[in-house]
């Protein structure tokens, strides 16, 4: 449901006013100092890490080491990752493109394409221009039978298997 606001007049408000702009009950605001100018150093826009193959390569190794003992964790933390880092870089490894080039698209994958389906768009289009070229035909047989109807001319009966 909607809400309704009903705005109410602010007494206070109305009280300073009335004492002089810019004061409070007769006193003047403090000054707050300005907020400092960001650090020109920075960037504006936080940058996603990325490891070098090299570098998966080593975690994963240290990850492999401290299995044994418990220690995979104090490995992610020390480096600052998620578990589902490091099972996604072994998933990589095991199938050999850990070290490949290109990345793997992101979104949706494409559906493979039918290979009849171009034969199947070449038998529609073929079907609705014969589709077409019968309603000509009826409609100019019909006309031809109000014309012989009208001059009466029998027309010869045609045998229709």
């Amino acid at each position: 449901m909607g809400e309704c606001l009903v705005v109410m007049p602010n007494p206070a408000v109305q009280r300073s006013a009335a004492v002089g702009a810019g004061t409070e009950g007769g006193r003047r605001p403090s000054v707050v100092p300005a907020p400092t100018a960001a650090d020109p150093e920075m960037s504006g826009r936080p940058r996603r890490r990325t490891f070098t193959v090299a570098e998966k390569l080593r975690i994963l190794k240290q990850a492999d080491q401290a299995a044994g003992t418990g220690g995979v964790g104090a490995v992610l933390r020390s480096h600052g990752l998620y578990a589902s880092a490091l099972s996604d870089w072994r998933r990589q490894r095991d199938a050999g493109t850990l070290g490949t080039r290109s990345p793997v698209r992101r979104g949706p994958k494409p559906s493979p394409v039918n290979p009849l389906s171009a034969e199947l768009a070449g038998a529609r289009r073929d079907l609705a221009q014969l589709r077409h070229r019968l309603q000509r035909a009826e409609a100019i047989i019909e006309v031809q039978k109000k014309l012989a109807d009208l001059l009466g001319v029998p027309l010869a009966p045609h045998n229709v298997p």
